[in-house]
């Protein structure tokens, strides 16, 4: 298996490209959708009885108040483009107590309440000049950057130096702050906010919004750019760039502005590590047959079980996860290709699904949004769905 470059953008539609591109890395892999499967899941209890609650469940707002939309677009941004470290969630939970994502979040919150006129963390100049010291001591992990090592010349003396799992996630953090300011200083933008604000009122008038601001997301922002070549084939995700999109539209749809919030209603899902994990679980994508080392990744796991509604005493609980499949690059981009397309033959199956029960109807009607935000907190909403193993892949700045 190989990766051997990044791919040119697409020349057309870059999520058309998503869409086409995963569906024929699937195919090219050897995996699978079980129709059998899918059905059952979309009729199933577990999925009909909390998709409600859990569709829109994204996890991008903060507690915070802003001066205006363009501070608020900033901070959803920011934490958007750190929209990643899952890779390190076991050493994370170790050192913190929390998760991947709570520990993004709380790095954003802390970003944002520290900044002042003279050091604002958050505007394109503030990013440039974050360094690795900064940035651990903003997330609370300053101990955990150091391992001891041997000294090299006092035989049974340790020193501490810079390394470990927490350093190397602060490193890319820093490099994709850093990069991020560095092109928008590039393109005269003070921060991200107005370069995201100034994409969505360039979309006015265009007759495919989506399109456009995608575009300009992907090309303006290197940490949006999440494509590889797997095998001689170009693969597109740009996970990132399309929940920037969406995270607008569910942020300001309900609220005049003077920008154009785009329909993300046909967007293909957000792909990272937890929903391809999540529906390889479920049965809904197949790897017995799959080729590149992908067959025998995940442990079995009962889908029926899974398909029932949590045991009604039973409460969310944290702990410190077990670690799952560790994946290199290519199967991860494999298997998140195969987790775009599954979704789309979950969503075209409730369409065609036939329902006698008149209060299931609904199930017809639902996006791949919504799908993916079920899929994504759904994922943590129960103590079996949280033990479950989610592949894991390090030194990536994408998911």
């Amino acid at each position: 298996m190989s990766s051997d470059k990044t791919p040119p953008f697409p020349q057309g539609s870059f999520i058309d490209a998503v869409r086409e591109s995963s569906k024929l890395l699937t195919e090219r892999a050897k995996i699978s959708i079980n129709q059998n499967a899918v059905e059952k899941f979309l009729l199933s209890p577990a999925f009909t009885a909390s998709f409600e609650r859990l569709k829109m469940a994204h996890g991008q707002l903060l507690p915070l108040k802003y001066p205006s939309i363009a501070a608020e677009l900033n901070v959803m941004s920011i934490l958007t483009v750190l929209n990643m470290a899952s890779g390190y969630r076991v050493p994370l939970h170790k050192a913190t107590g929390r998760g991947a994502y709570d520990n993004i979040r709380m790095f954003v919150m802390a970003l944002y309440l520290s900044s002042t006129v003279e050091a604002d963390h958050m505007s394109a100049r503030g990013m440039i000049i974050l360094d690795h010291q900064k940035v651990a001591d903003l997330m609370g992990v300053l101990k955990h950057i150091h391992t001891e090592v041997p000294h090299k010349s006092l035989p049974g003396v340790v020193v501490g130096e810079l390394g470990g799992p927490i350093f190397d996630l602060v490193r890319i953090i820093t490099r994709i702050l850093n990069e991020t300011g560095q092109a928008l200083q590039s393109g005269g933008y003070p921060d991200l906010g107005t370069f995201l604000l100034e994409a969505l009122k360039n979309a006015k008038g265009d007759p495919d919004v989506v399109l456009q601001q995608a575009r300009t997301l992907v090309r303006g922002i290197p940490t949006f750019q999440d494509m590889a070549t797997v095998n001689g084939q170009a693969i597109y995700i740009f996970k990132k760039a399309l929940l920037m999109i969406h995270l607008v539209n569910l942020r300001f749809s309900s609220s005049p502005n003077d920008f154009v919030v785009p329909d993300t209603s046909q967007l293909p899902v957000f792909s990272d590590n937890v929903i391809p994990s999540i529906l390889v679980h479920l049965g809904i994508i197949d790897l017995s047959s799959a080729t590149l080392g992908l067959d025998n990744l995940f442990q079995d796991v009962d889908a029926g079980v899974l398909l029932q509604p949590a045991a009604s005493a039973e409460k969310t609980t944290k702990g410190v996860p077990k670690e799952g499949p560790v994946l290199t690059s290519e199967q991860s981009y494999i298997l998140r290709a195969a987790a775009i397309y599954a979704c789309e033959v979950v969503v075209g199956s409730a369409r065609n699904l036939t329902i006698t029960d008149h209060n299931l109807l609904w199930v017809k009607s639902i996006t791949l949004p919504e799908l993916d935000g079920w899929l994504w907190a759904g994922a943590k909403d129960r103590v079996d769905y949280r033990r479950l193993g989610r592949f894991s892949l390090t030194n990536t700045e994408f998911f």
